[in-house]
């Protein structure tokens, strides 16, 4: 029983394969090599897959350069990883997109007749995949991004969920403190008359609908907590005019500006 392989028609699935792999790998991981670079190092990797598979190597060396050697020079060529580092995480990264793809090309193998149906999916695959890699990461970012704050108050403790957002600049126009947003509706759980507390006072600032007017005021502290707990003095509260976060996930948007005081 044999195979008959058009080397022409392998050289060109190779090389928009691994063209495709590099370019997502090279979207992850931000390498900022240009396409055309990529292109050049696909076919490369294509010419030598080829070349391997012409010569009759004994079994275990072919899996040696088509697992290896191959990968690695592409990853070199295309992907300039000059550091060790960034050629693990680009080795690691290119079998991942590669099992992913042809995850998402399976969906369409039932429709793929012909050749340049072939190739169509393998273009869409590749687009699905990576808008289906920038929603999984901005979850994850989200995530991460939030974090449990104790506020200290004339009226006690209450420790809740806050979001950090590096969009917050929102400062004081009077002292050019960071400001603060909280919920609301969480705004009961910290004082029953934010008017009375200290430092009370009203700033301007700019949204969607407009400028509008927000009330501020200070507490005593509030503790940010992570891997150490980072304390800030006198913070500055901003009441925010509509519910900060549908889904409940968050009652306070933190100013990242609190940082540096």
């Amino acid at each position: 029983m044999y195979h008959e392989l058009y080397i022409d028609v392998f050289f060109l699935e190779n090389l928009m394969m691994d063209s495709l792999l590099l370019l997502a790998v090279n979207r992850i991981l931000k390498c900022g090599s240009s396409p055309l670079r990529l292109f050049l190092s696909g076919a490369l990797g294509s010419l030598m897959t080829c070349i391997v598979i012409v010569i009759p190597f004994p079994g275990v060396l072919k899996l040696i350069f088509f697992h290896v050697v191959i990968n690695s020079l592409m990853i070199f060529v295309g992907l300039k990883a000059a550091s060790v580092s960034l050629f693990a995480k680009a080795f690691v990264m290119l079998y991942a997109v590669s099992i992913m793809l042809g995850g998402i090309m399976l969906m369409f193998r039932p429709y793929i007749r012909f050749v340049s149906l072939f190739y169509a999916s393998a273009f869409i695959s590749y687009f699905l995949l990576i808008k289906l890699w920038k929603f999984t990461a901005h979850l994850f970012r989200r995530q991460s991004d939030i974090v449990r704050v104790t506020l200290y108050t004339g009226s006690g403790e209450k420790t809740m969920n806050a979001l950090w957002d590096t969009g917050n600049m929102l400062r004081d126009f009077v002292t050019d403190d960071p400001v603060n947003i909280i919920e609301p509706d969480f705004l009961p759980e910290v004082t029953d008359s934010p008017e009375s507390e200290r430092g009370f006072h009203m700033i301007p600032y700019q949204c969607v609908s407009g400028e509008q007017i927000m009330k501020v005021f200070r507490i005593e502290k509030m503790c940010v907590h992570g891997v150490e707990d980072r304390w800030i003095h006198n913070p500055l509260l901003g009441i925010g005019e509509a519910s900060l976060s549908d889904s409940r996930e968050y009652e306070m948007i933190l100013n990242p500006g609190i940082f540096s005081q």
